[in-house]
């Protein structure tokens, strides 16, 4: 038997290894760190103002628009038609900034990307569905380190050819093109899921939520396809029969919906014994996540408000980079026991974040701009790393799909009424400098509230007479979060 007959014999290694492929084409996106200043220089001619003001604010209102639909639509078509969307709306927004001149064009260049963006959940669950639950963490890790590779070397690419080729950005953004015209390619090759985590048959439901109340928390996974130990025929009957035409009956919507519930209820139920926990850790991923991703967006008009791209050097490239690879060491060798101390050390890596921010934004100078952004950048990639585990770790795989969309959700608002009021020109429109001041004023509020929790919760810690459970659970994390990049 040859490599790749053994390769797609394994339960896991094949899938596996397809979407870390197609994670590395679809994020090694040569131009990306380079958009602000293609949108604004000579290739597309656009103000910096009607960018800040106007277009990218489209972004984060059709994100949201789209958003919860795609969460529904990924589950009903079983993940890999969401990601082949995903990737031939990759190729359809570089051929737009390659070849689509003139405003109305970006404007639409804006809800294609959104349309992007919001099928990244397609990603990160496809994975759960078709591979068995002791392989979970080790695929994790490899599509993260795939997704990370990926990027670091796209960001670097961009950055040689900028700096020593002078290549004109037109033909960065047609090799980023070519790159994830392969990523749209390999998609074709992922298995398709027998399963969905929600939209399943009556009888799988029944023995979904058996399995749960017979299981430890946390100890449930994404179900298997359901086999029969003596006769494997007979599973693959079942498998085949549970993806028929009665998969997509009223039924099985009414029995999807009824599992939604379910799990949100179990998800952020009283009666949990982590509910406080559970309800912590999210909270600070949503506000977290809503002034990342608003900097993220904006970060490039700040490089440019201090030093124009049309008259300066520019190493976005380089410094998304040394981002990368910052936040991938610092998640594999800080160790600090989350369980207990865990709130207190988001207070403080959001204090140091809070400060990054407020350096880009009154800095005149462009290194001490790109360093606060990369100090900004690690401690939010370490942190969401270890709160997306501390909350995964303790909840069953459906309502962790539940708890991620949720959380997702709940970030892109909050994102989306900062954009409304501070940056959309029909309200505010206000100037970058003055956004990031507010931004930083915005990690300062979540430092603080943290601050204060973390140090309550970690007195209650240690005063306790039994940590062996927040043990257990730091042991589990740390060993978790060395695997995830």
């Amino acid at each position: 038997m040859g490599f790749s007959e053994k390769l797609k014999s394994s339960s896991w290694a094949y899938p596996t290894a397809v979407l870390s492929l197609y994670g590395f084409f679809a994020n090694c996106r040569v131009a990306e760190p380079f958009l602000t200043p293609y949108l604004i220089g000579p290739n597309k001619n656009i103000s910096g103002e009607v960018v800040t003001n106007y277009l990218f604010p489209i972004w984060t209102y059709s994100y949201l628009a789209f958003l919860f639909p795609v969460f529904l639509l990924t589950d009903f078509l079983r993940h890999k038609p969401l990601i082949m969307v995903q990737g031939f709306f990759l190729v359809t927004n570089y051929v737009l900034l390659c070849f689509a001149p003139g405003l109305p064009a970006m404007i639409f260049l804006q809800v294609n990307y959104a349309v992007v963006t919001s099928t990244e959940v397609a990603y990160f669950s496809y994975i759960y569905s078709v591979i068995p639950v002791e392989n979970y963490q080790r695929a994790t890790g490899y599509l993260r380190s795939a997704m990370l590779a990926g990027y670091t070397i796209g960001a670097s690419l961009g950055q040689m050819l900028i700096s020593l080729a002078e290549v004109d950005y037109f033909y960065i953004n047609a090799i980023t093109l070519g790159i994830v015209s392969v990523a749209f390619l390999v998609s074709f090759w992922l298995p398709m899921p027998q399963r969905s985590l929600f939209f399943k048959g009556k009888k799988d439901a029944a023995e979904g939520s058996q399995s749960q109340r017979e299981g430890q928390l946390g100890a449930y996974r994404p179900e298997e396809p359901v086999t029969d130990v003596d006769e494997v025929g007979l599973g693959k009957e079942k498998m085949e029969h549970n993806g028929s035409a009665g998969w997509c009956s009223m039924e099985n919507v009414a029995t999807a919906g009824r599992l939604l519930w379910q799990s949100f209820r179990e998800s952020y139920s009283s009666r949990h014994c982590l509910f406080l926990h559970l309800i912590y850790w999210s909270l600070w991923w949503a506000l977290a996540t809503s002034g990342y991703v608003q900097i993220f967006n904006y970060i490039q008009l700040m490089w440019n408000h201090i030093e124009p791209s049309t008259t300066s050097s520019v190493y976005n490239g380089g410094v998304e980079a040394v981002c990368s690879l910052v936040a991938a060491f610092s998640v594999g060798h800080i160790k600090v026991p989350w369980a207990v101390w865990g709130e207190l050390a988001l207070g403080l890596f959001s204090a140091i974040a809070t400060c990054a921010v407020f350096l880009m934004a009154l800095t005149s100078s462009i290194w001490a701009c790109y360093a606060g952004y990369v100090i900004f950048k690690s401690c939010y990639m370490l942190l969401i790393t270890i709160t997306t585990f501390q909350i995964a770790s303790n909840l069953s795989m459906e309502c962790y799909a539940l708890t991620f969309g949720i959380n997702t959700f709940v970030a892109l608002s909050l994102q989306t009424i900062i954009t409304g009021i501070f940056v959309d020109e029909a309200a505010l429109g206000l100037d970058i400098v003055t956004q990031f001041i507010i931004y930083g004023s915005y990690y300062a509020a979540i430092s603080v509230l943290f601050l204060i929790r973390g140090t309550y919760t970690a007195c209650v810690s240690r005063c306790g007479p039994d940590l062996s459970e927040t043990k257990e659970l730091e042991s589990n994390v740390e060993v978790i979060s060395a695997e995830r990049l």
